[in-house]
């Protein structure tokens, strides 16, 4: 196992895209006066998040209509991240412990021809598309052309991400994923995205509605993360929502499919009414999905403040020898002009029944304190990047 045991489980929830402002070098990325849930705050007159802020969400960083909590109910800080880029797959892993050297690549001006030739020659097929978009409206573009031909759509968007889009009743599910699989063996080395990714739709023009069956097909990381360290020392790892996919899969004991944010939290608490030791880690997406990436910061607040009426089941299936991380992987201001991630800290709160509260954690150096602190509190030998915080909390 490695040191001495202190706690039984740990639960790491990921708000996916909930930026807390710009990260020093943002200047780097185009993301200068970035601040995820501070614009969106004021952009709507306010946030409603009374559990997040008894925990002292408004202690990390003044948000309108969220005030610093007088005796918060968790430890608080923020966290920078060390490695390049601000995408999904970046911040995970590094929050689990691995520095990137390199940004996954990108592709403002489309794949390569020899990338989308070797493609289409592997699948036996044309494409269509081959450029930056948003999902839904490259659909609603050349989803008539793609009922015609047969051709899969292939696009991508600012995130190192190669994305197939078919009509199910064209290209039924299976052959799409098969599809990306063969992307997935070609996008390798200098292409080495970071994922692959199917889209799913149906419908007729004018009416397509993307479906459920998404799926991730990512490189694995390249080194052990504290999920395979958890794994090897006969720990528990149960996935909720996209957690299984950005890491292939590895570490990985169980995976646990969401429905959207609040059905992730209560899947969250549903693992920890059954894990008995081990890690619960869940990732909300629709935050920067559905709501970052389209400049919505309405329905990101709303969303948001869902996700808070929902936190209640979740610090309820705490138990002593518990400890709960609610943290973010990246930003997405839905108020800036741009709908990429922004490169920003993300805000650390951390609590337990019989754990010390409001202890300010300050500004944490990488993300991946979150991993080392897992580790060490379920006594599993980690010797990569991170400094644990499991002292501070502890006491």
């Amino acid at each position: 196992m490695g040191g001495k045991v202190l706690l039984r489980r740990c639960a790491v929830v990921v708000l996916d895209g909930l930026g807390v402002g710009e990260l020093p070098d943002a200047d780097r990325y185009g993301d200068v006066g970035s601040a995820t849930l501070q614009n969106t705050a004021r952009a709507v007159g306010g946030l409603k998040l009374p559990n997040l802020q008894r925990l002292g969400l408004g202690n990390i960083v003044p948000v309108e209509g969220v005030p610093p909590a007088d005796r918060p109910a968790a430890c608080f800080g923020r966290m920078g991240e060390r490695s390049p880029g601000k995408d999904s797959t970046t911040g995970h892993w590094e929050l689990m412990g691995v520095h990137l050297d390199r940004p996954f690549p990108t592709y403002p001006q489309g794949f390569p021809r020899e990338v989308i030739e070797a493609f289409e020659r592997a699948i036996g097929t044309r494409t269509l598309g081959n450029r930056p978009a948003s999902g839904t409206q490259i659909i609603e573009e050349l989803g008539p052309e793609h009922l015609r031909t047969g051709h899969p759509i292939v696009y991508t968007s600012a995130d190192s991400v190669f994305q197939i889009a078919a009509h199910e009743h064209v290209i039924p599910v299976e052959r799409l994923y098969e599809m990306c699989r063969v992307a997935r063996q070609i996008l390798q080395g200098q292409h080495a995205v970071s994922r692959v990714i199917a889209r799913p739709f149906v419908g007729q023009p004018g009416r397509f509605v993307r479906t459920g069956h998404r799926k991730d097909f990512s490189l694995p990381p390249p080194r052990p993360t504290v999920l395979d360290r958890l794994v090897e020392a006969g720990y528990e790892v149960w996935a909720v929502g996209k957690v299984a996919d950005l890491f292939s899969g590895r570490g990985i004991t169980r995976s646990l499919p969401s429905q959207d944010d609040v059905d992730g939290v209560v899947q969250a608490a549903r693992a920890l009414g059954e894990l008995e030791r081990g890690l619960v880690f869940a990732t909300l997406v629709d935050l920067d999905t559905k709501y970052g990436h389209r400049n919505d910061p309405t329905g990101y607040a709303r969303d948001l403040e869902a996700i808070d009426g929902a936190l209640p089941q979740l610090l309820e299936a705490l138990r002593p020898g518990d400890l709960l991380v609610l943290t973010a992987d990246h930003g997405n201001d839905p108020t800036t002009p741009s709908t990429d991630h922004s490169r920003e800290y993300v805000p650390l709160l951390a609590c337990g029944p019989g754990l010390r509260v409001g202890v300010d954690l300050g500004v944490r150096e990488t993300f991946s304190d979150v991993g080392a602190t897992v580790a060490e509190a379920l006594g599993v030998t980690w010797d990569g990047p991170g400094q644990n915080f499991f002292g501070e909390l502890a006491g």
